[in-house]
């Protein structure tokens, strides 16, 4: 081996020394910066001469394991959703409140029948009668303030949609643009030099931010560019990035949701659109972190605790002001053709009609709900109309009274019943041969405050009549919660709580209607929609007022509960996946002060190399 040969040699393990201890001191100064990948340089032997072997730096490494990335970004995903899902969850916990604890809803209520059970003992007592119409007041004030705490929640979800959407689209429009940089890798595939390197490190922090945002899958080319998708498959980013883009609505209302049909949905949807023109809608697709969060908070979680709500208000309304009234026994002759006359002439829109029929040949029972329906376009209703999972549930348009009889004729056919007479005095007839009425009767909502019965509409739908009723624009219990107060006439003059009757007048010391409201309000029974929560499709929840109220409280607690541990879970897996990564791929001071060392030590022997040669050198010399 020459002098020469020598000489090169240890330049070059000088050279591959400095670019070896700048890494190092960039690792050290990058030990905290986020998303940093620990770097090392890729040294390669050369043949020097004919002899010799130096080192040549060919660029730099990141030590990456791309597969616990991969597994981060997939649990930073899921830890962002749980996290924000219970962070809302949360809330609503706070609007229902601790059961225990006075202003919740059940203590509201129970002050109601508190107030009904007092004025019962004193029908005549000015100040007990003031007492339910206050009490009654507090109920529906209560109602109507959950109402609108958990639209606001919803329409903070929507709000953080838009919100997320635009900071999505900057990161993806920087990955982009990172995509195209690496497109002038002088070094080409996976090796990088220092700046390259960096970019990397940037676009790997865009990526993970993004997955914070919605479930992504990202893949890598021969340049190490990244090609990002969604869980569900729609790219996002290429060489260009896509555009998120979310309509939102503005004001947020019960009735205001969100469908997958176009035309039906009134709350802002979540698209991909591209450079072509072409746009895709994901708003369904999207299964994790928080844009998923806000999606289901909006559209599912918060609209089913206004179901709830809607469904303890409708029902404490028809409890107290419907009537039920049994049917008149027809028994001509011949005897085959006897049943039941009903009175509809005070059936309103979304009244029903109850009928028994059973048939002859199998003995088979059948339960049959009539509803009055005012808009043909709602026609036909869902069997989940009555929430009674017994019901056969049919809605007759009653809009043009003429067709009445026909429609009911036509629709109950296949069970074999017969009806005759008008559209407000129906007759409903057993079928010789093939079917018997058992039972049949009517269920009207009372206006009125007196004339009718002991029935009270101490209740409203913001003034008018709850009735239940079924049109195009939506059905009345929607937002109900929101929109429910006492009955005016009542407030401007509480004693028709006890004066049921003007002719004769009803003495006010009588009773009979307390009576009857604090019984509704203590026992009466109903079947409750599982849009709530509660129950299921196939056995919806039956019981009181107060049981299902302490139900779906119950549960909201318990969902509340739920949703914090699988979001403690999820930091906990996060935690430890961040640990992992950070192990394989972060910056160890301990490691780099020791290469440093061991840096140090090669640099000498290189620079005593040198040193050798150029005395050797120097002796040469003189020796000419």
């Amino acid at each position: 081996m020459s002098l020469g040969d020598a000489l090169s040699i240890a330049m070059s393990g000088l050279r591959a020394n400095q670019a070896s201890m700048s890494v190092v001191s960039s690792n050290v100064a990058n030990a905290e910066t986020p998303g940093y990948i620990r770097k090392t340089v890729d040294q390669v032997a050369i043949n020097t001469g004919s002899t010799g072997t130096s080192v040549n730096v060919a660029g730099i490494n990141r030590q990456l394991d791309e597969y616990i990335q991969a597994q981060l970004r997939l649990e930073t995903s899921g830890a962002s959703y749980a996290s924000l899902k219970s962070d809302f969850l949360q809330q609503l916990q706070g609007i229902y409140g601790n059961p225990a604890s006075s202003g919740t809803l059940e203590d509201t209520f129970n002050a109601l029948t508190s107030a009904v059970q007092a004025l019962s003992t004193s029908p005549d007592s000015q100040s007990a009668r003031i007492g339910v119409i206050n009490a009654a007041q507090a109920f529906a004030g209560q109602l109507n303030s959950m109402s609108n705490a958990i639209q606001g929640l919803r329409g903070a979800a929507e709000t953080g949609i838009a919100d997320t959407v635009n900071t999505a689209n900057n990161l993806m429009r920087q990955i982009a643009e990172i995509n195209n940089q690496l497109r002038t890798n002088p070094l080409g595939g996976t090796s990088t030099d220092s700046a390259t390197a960096s970019l990397l490190d940037q676009r790997d922090r865009y990526i993970t931010q993004l997955s914070q945002m919605m479930d992504i899958r990202v893949t890598f080319n021969g340049m190490n560019q990244a090609t990002v998708f969604t869980g569900s498959g729609v790219q996002l980013v290429g060489n260009e990035a896509a555009t998120l883009t979310f309509n939102a609505q503005g004001t947020v209302t019960p009735s205001t949701l969100w469908d997958p049909q176009q035309n039906v949905f009134t709350l802002g949807s979540l698209r991909v659109g591209y450079a072509n023109g072409g746009s895709i809608d994901i708003t369904s697709q999207v299964k994790s972190g928080e844009i998923a969060a806000y999606l289901e908070v909006r559209d599912k979680l918060m609209v089913e605790a206004q179901n709830q709500l809607d469904e303890l208000a409708a029902s404490t309304s028809k409890a107290l002001a419907d009537k039920t009234t049994a049917g008149t026994v027809i028994t001509p002759a011949p005897a085959p053709q006897a049943g039941f006359n009903l009175d509809a002439s005070n059936l309103k829109n979304g009244n029903v009609m109850r009928v028994t029929v059973t048939d002859v040949l199998t003995g088979t029972q059948r339960h049959i709900s009539i509803v009055r329906v005012d808009d043909v376009s709602v026609l036909p209703l869902p069997n989940s109309t009555t929430n009674d999972p017994n019901d056969t549930v049919v809605g007759i348009d009653f809009s043009t009274p003429g067709t009445v009889i026909a429609q009911l004729n036509a629709a109950l056919n296949p069970y074999n019943v017969i009806f005759t007479g008008s559209a407000t005095s129906i007759n409903v007839l057993n079928n010789a041969g093939f079917s018997t009425i058992s039972a049949a009767s009517v269920t009207t909502t009372q206006t009125a405050l007196t004339g009718n019965g002991v029935e009270l509409p101490l209740f409203t739908d913001n003034g008018a009549a709850y009735t239940g009723s079924i049109s195009a624009s939506g059905w009345q219990i929607t937002g109900l919660a929101q929109r429910l107060t006492v009955n005016s006439s009542l407030v401007s003059d509480p004693s028709r709580l006890v004066v049921y009757n003007t002719s004769p007048t009803t003495p006010s010391g009588d009773s009979t209607r307390v009576d009857y409201l604090s019984q509704q309000l203590n026992k009466s029974v109903f079947y409750y929609s599982p849009k709530t929560g509660v129950g299921s499709t196939n056995a919806p929840y039956k019981g009181s007022l107060l049981s299902y109220m302490q139900q779906f409280t119950s549960q909201q607690g318990a969902q509340a509960q739920t949703a914090k541990q699988v979001a403690d879970g999820q930091t906990v897996v996060l935690n430890t996946l961040q640990k992992k990564f950070d192990a394989a791929s972060g910056v160890n001071m301990d490691e780099e002060m020791a290469h440093l060392l061991a840096l140090q030590n090669a640099y000498s022997a290189n620079a005593r190399v040198m040193s050798t040669i150029n005395e050797m050198y120097s002796v040469l010399m003189q020796a000419i």
